[in-house]
C-alpha cells in the first residue's frame, strides 16, 4: 500500500473556504504571509483592503485595538 500523504489546506481569508495550493485558484502575499483564494474575487477584496481580513494574534499579550 502506498502511502499517500495529503495536501495541507489553507482558508481563504476572504470568504473561509478550505483550498489547498493545487486547489486555489490565486493567491497574494502580504507581510511575508503567502494567502491562498477560491477566486480572483475573493483575491481582489483581500487585496484592497488586507487588514479588514487578517486576524490579529492575541498570545504573548497583545491586545487588538
Amino acid at each position: 500500500m502506498k502511502h499517500q500523504e495529503s495536501e495541507r489546506t489553507f482558508k481563504d481569508p476572504v470568504c473561509g473556504m478550505e483550498v489547498s495550493r493545487l486547489s486555489a485558484i490565486d493567491e497574494y502575499e502580504y507581510r511575508g504571509k503567502t494567502y491562498y483564494f477560491c477566486s480572483g474575487g475573493c483575491r481582489d477584496a483581500f487585496a484592497a483592503d488586507p487588514e479588514k481580513y487578517i486576524r490579529p494574534h492575541r498570545q504573548h499579550g497583545f491586545k487588538p485595538r
